[in-house]
C-alpha cells in the first residue's frame, strides 16, 4: 500500500462499500499504520503489534533492542501468553444508531470503528470482549485474547442491526455490576438518551476503577441541522413525527445540540473519563489516534 492509496480507506464512505467486517477492519487498521509514517502522527511504529513500553520490573533481557536503535525508546518483547488488560466494546445498538443522512449509518461507523480497535487490540496480545446493547443487553462476548477470537467478534458486529428501543443507563449499571476485574470499557453511542442517566451509568465504571474511553458517534446533520427544505423529522424508536421549517429552529437546535455535548463532556472531564465528539464523516485515522495518543500517555 502505497503513501496516497492508504487514504481511501480511512474514508468512512468508501470502507462502508467494503463487503465483510473483518476485510473493513483490516483495510483500515493497513491504511491507518501505512499513514503515521506520512502524516503529523508521529510516536506510533508498526511495532506496537508485538512489543509494550518497558516497565520497571521487567527483565532486561526482554528489552528489544532493534526497536531501541530505531526508536530511542525501550520496549520489551510481547509474548502470546500476556495481557495488557482486558477491553470491553460496548456497542449502541438502538434505533437512533440506524440514521443517516447521507452513506454512513452510525451503526456501521461505530461498527467498523470497533473492530478496527479490536484487531489492534488483539495483536497487541490484548484481550477483548464485546457487549451490545439497546434497552438492555443484547449479546456478550467475554474478552479473550487468542487470535481465533477476533473472528468472534467481527462477526458479532457484522450481524448487528438497529433495534427499537434504548436505555442506555440499564446497560452501563448492569456492565459495570458484571465487570469485576479492572479493565478499559470502551463505549460506542450517539448517547440519545437521559444525560444524567447516561452519566450516573458512566460514574459507574468510574467507581469500580475502570478506564473509560467514550466515543459519542453522531451523523453531521444531528450537530449542523442544515437541512434544506420543510422536512418531517421522525422519532427512530417512538415513531412520533414532526413538521418543521429547519431553519427556523436551526440555531436554538444546534445549541441545545452543544449544551448536550458540553454537559457530557464536563462530566467526563470531571471523572477522568476520555470523551471523544466526533461524526460519520471523519477519516478512522483521527478515531484511532484518538485512541491510541490515550494508551501512549497513559501506558
Amino acid at each position: 500500500m502505497n503513501g496516497t492509496s492508504y487514504r481511501k480507506y480511512l474514508d468512512p464512505e468508501v470502507v462502508g462499500k467494503l463487503k465483510g467486517m473483518e476485510l473493513r477492519a483490516r483495510m483500515v487498521v493497513e491504511g491507518f499504520i501505512a499513514g503515521l509514517h506520512k502524516s503529523p502522527y508521529h510516536g506510533f511504529s508498526v511495532e506496537f503489534a508485538e512489543h509494550r513500553q518497558y516497565m520497571p520490573g521487567d527483565n532486561i533481557r526482554d528489552i528489544d533492542w532493534k526497536v531501541y536503535a530505531k526508536s530511542d525508546r525501550f520496549y520489551i518483547k510481547q509474548y502470546e501468553e500476556e495481557t495488557n488488560l482486558k477491553a470491553y466494546l460496548l456497542l449502541d445498538c438502538s434505533a437512533s444508531m440506524g440514521y443517516a443522512s447521507g452513506n454512513t449509518v452510525k451503526l456501521d461507523y461505530a461498527s467498523v470503528l470497533a473492530a478496527s480497535l479490536s484487531l489492534m487490540m488483539l495483536r497487541q496480545r490484548d484481550a477483548v470482549g464485546l457487549v451490545t446493547f439497546d434497552e438492555k443487553i443484547r449479546r456478550y462476548v467475554p474478552p479473550r485474547s487468542k487470535s481465533g477470537h477476533l473472528h468472534i467478534l467481527l462477526q458479532e458486529l457484522a450481524n448487528q442491526k438497529p433495534s427499537d428501543k434504548t436505555n442506555i443507563s440499564v446497560a452501563l449499571h448492569e456492565m459495570a455490576e458484571r465487570i469485576s476485574r479492572r479493565g478499559l470499557i470502551m463505549i460506542f453511542s450517539d448517547l440519545f438518551d437521559d444525560p444524567e442517566k447516561i452519566i450516573s451509568g458512566l460514574k459507574h465504571f468510574r467507581h469500580k476503577k475502570h478506564e473509560v474511553i467514550l466515543f459519542h458517534i453522531l451523523d453531521p446533520r444531528e450537530r449542523d441541522f442544515a437541512f434544506p427544505t420543510e422536512a418531517i423529522f421522525k422519532d427512530l424508536e417512538t415513531g412520533e413525527e414532526i413538521t418543521t421549517l429547519p431553519w427556523q429552529i436551526k440555531k436554538h437546535y444546534q445549541q441545545a445540540s452543544k449544551d448536550f455535548a458540553d454537559k457530557i463532556a464536563a462530566e467526563c472531564r470531571a471523572s477522568r473519563i476520555d470523551y471523544h465528539l466526533t461524526d460519520t464523516s471523519l477519516p478512522f485515522d483521527k478515531a484511532l489516534y484518538a485512541f491510541l495518543s490515550k494508551r501512549e500517555r497513559l501506558y
